[in-house]
């Protein structure tokens, strides 16, 4: 991809231009995450286009912007040729008729079409084309649910009733409680009642044998996989580790489908939630973001005296909250 003359522009129009029929550039999934707008990136060899929140900094800063949660990504539209091994210097790029200070992107599992993108995180794939693979305490646990009751249903989005998004609700809003979840993840019914209207969204429910639910997942399909997205556990089930039925019947479903199952990663590099992952993973791959200064005069005044770490952007740090 050539990185003569590449300009960037934002358009308001809450990501209708990039739009696609991909989960997380659906129109479902924007108007869950409140995008606001589009990024377009003109280069020589076509356009590049990625959904956005658009953000006003504090104290009168400007304006800077961040993509969706999960794994939005920036795409070509499908008319496009660019080549897919080339990638673009965000160096080379004007973004002055942006007007943004900084842009931190989230891509997909593809890779990034940016150069100098980092690691942000290994996700756990569950891959049909291998030899799938569950440790043997989890296949014990899971089998054990069976025999005592536990049964697992997989609803299509649209088709879930409201009594199964008020129990997901439920039990996703106890995990977060539980985990010491920061407030940003706590989504609320309304972002659940979106997000389940897209045809390319499952709720899979974990129902114990009174009948009750005991865990829940929202799996969605976009760019090649099929993601294990929201979940949780009730409470009063944790003994029996019910999402390990959950898992198994999304590996099942997805080798149906004929995609990989990214289960995600955890908050931190081997981290419990990561070693719940890895026992039903028989691969691994890098999740890449880029995080690109666009002006950056602007950007060395705002973060002056910032002891962010390795916190981007840094005068967003929460020492400077």
């Amino acid at each position: 991809m050539s990185d003569s003359g590449a300009t960037a522009e934002l358009i308001a129009d809450r990501g209708a231009a990039a739009e696609s029929e991909e989960f997380f550039r659906s129109r479902p999934f924007l108007d869950a995450e409140e995008v606001t707008h589009t990024l377009r990136i003109e280069t020589s060899d076509g356009e590049l286009l990625a959904p956005l929140i658009v953000r006003e900094i504090p104290r009168g800063g400007g304006i800077d912007a961040i993509s969706p949660y999960g794994y939005p990504g920036i795409a070509a539209p499908t008319d496009a040729h660019l080549d897919p091994d080339a990638h673009l210097d965000p160096a080379s790029v004007d973004f002055a008729p942006t007007h943004l200070i900084s842009l931190f992107l989230r891509h997909t599992l593809a890779g990034s079409p940016l150069a100098g993108a980092v690691e942000r995180n290994v996700v756990q794939i569950a891959d049909p084309d291998l030899p799938l693979k569950v440790r043997s305490s989890d296949r014990n646990r899971i089998n054990k649910n069976r025999r005592a009751g536990y049964e697992v249903e997989i609803v299509a989005g649209p088709e879930t009733t409201t009594a199964q998004r008020v129990e997901l609700l439920a039990i996703y809003e106890q995990t977060m409680r539980r985990t010491g979840a920061a407030e940003r993840y706590f989504f609320g019914g309304a972002y659940f009642d979106r997000i389940l209207g897209s045809d390319r969204a499952w709720l899979a429910l974990a129902h114990a044998p009174a009948g009750a639910v005991a865990a829940a997942s929202v799996a969605v399909r976009s760019d090649g996989f099929l993601h294990y997205y929201l979940s949780g556990s009730a409470d009063t089930h944790l003994r029996d580790s019910p999402m390990k039925n959950v898992v198994d019947a999304l590996m099942r479903f997805s080798a149906e489908l004929g995609l990989p199952l990214n289960l995600g990663g955890g908050i931190s590099r081997g981290d419990p939630l990561e070693e719940f992952k890895r026992g039903f993973a028989n691969r691994e791959q890098p999740w890449l973001t880029s995080e690109v200064v666009c002006d950056a005069t602007a950007y060395a005044r705002l973060s002056a005296g910032s002891k962010a770490g390795g916190f981007f952007p840094a005068y967003r740090a929460p020492s400077r909250a």
